[in-house]
């Protein structure tokens, strides 16, 4: 292999590294304007703005070159099931952040990665290595550790982060399912699209007025924020293989703790920073290990 084509994979890495942290930091951005937002209007009205002007802003800017291809699928069903899946998962999470600090709850929903690898033998029959199950103890202790039950620290909003998780980890399973069958961008649309649908017979019966223009530009910035991140997110696998990039997705958590700080004066305990850290390790060690050792 000549430098320059080295020269060029390297850069191609880099570029990946880059477009993943953007995504996750602009997903962090995303979560702090819905907490913010959760204080004063409900989380049926947040979550329904979060995919409406999703599927606006990609209608602005995609509608024109794309057309009926925004919107073709082979796979209807599954696309439905993934949209209704996303939707759940992300109005769970806002419940949470709406309950507690967004550091904690981001950490307890990033058990996801490791629940995928374990529903991923019974649904895609993958077979689950050593490592596998290694990373799930240690995420459950990381998340016993933030939780803490049994003790004064523990009440039971600390299970909606972790109905988040197991959300998340069936709308990854999904996603995996439809790889190769449709297009990332229809994908993207549709998941907002169908969120956007299933809220609107429902939020309007748990809504506020806007108080002021900067909320409703709050709103806004939420479907703008999750389209682009989630664009980045793509470009970032396309440009780096998985191993390269996916670890660099707990920048979130950095992101969640300085934001969660510097907007709502909030920061974890030692035992909950510890628990943050032990499912981090979990988490990036699964993801080094599947890729560069067989299932035993």
């Amino acid at each position: 292999m000549s430098p320059s084509h080295n020269a060029a994979e390297r850069a191609r890495h880099l570029q990946g590294i880059l477009l993943m942290l953007l995504g996750v930091s602009l997903i962090s951005v995303l979560d702090t304007t819905g907490k913010y937002l959760t204080k004063s209007y409900p989380v049926y009205q947040v979550v329904w703005a979060r995919y409406a002007f999703h599927v606006l802003f990609m209608l602005l800017l995609l509608a024109p070159r794309l057309g009926l291809d925004l919107v073709r699928t082979r796979r209807p069903a599954l696309q439905f099931t993934r949209g209704l899946v996303l939707t759940l998962a992300t109005f769970v999470f806002f419940k949470s952040l709406s309950l507690m600090p967004q550091a904690e709850a981001s950490a307890i929903a990033f058990l996801s990665p490791v629940l995928v690898a374990v529903l991923a033998v019974p649904l895609l029959g993958e077979r689950a290595n050593t490592s596998t199950w290694i990373a799930l103890s240690l995420g459950f202790l990381g998340t016993l550790l933030i939780i803490r039950p049994g003790s004064g620290v523990f009440t039971w909003n600390a299970l909606w982060p972790l109905a988040t998780a197991f959300c998340f980890a069936g709308y990854q399973i999904i996603t995996r399912k439809l790889a190769g069958i449709d297009s990332s961008v229809s994908t993207l649309f549709l998941s907002a699209l169908i969120g956007a649908v299933i809220l609107s017979f429902v939020a309007p019966f748990h809504w506020t007025p806007l108080k002021d223009l900067n909320d409703g530009l709050l709103f806004a910035s939420l479907g703008i924020s999750g389209s682009i991140s989630h664009y980045f997110l793509i470009r970032a696998f396309s440009l780096a293989p998985a191993p390269v990039v996916a670890p660099f997705v707990y920048a979130q958590l950095v992101m969640a703790l300085v934001l969660g700080y510097l907007v709502f004066d909030d920061f974890p305990d030692g035992m909950s920073l510890a628990g943050m850290g032990i499912i981090v390790v979990a988490g990036t060690w699964l993801i080094s290990r599947n890729h560069r050792s067989p299932a035993k």
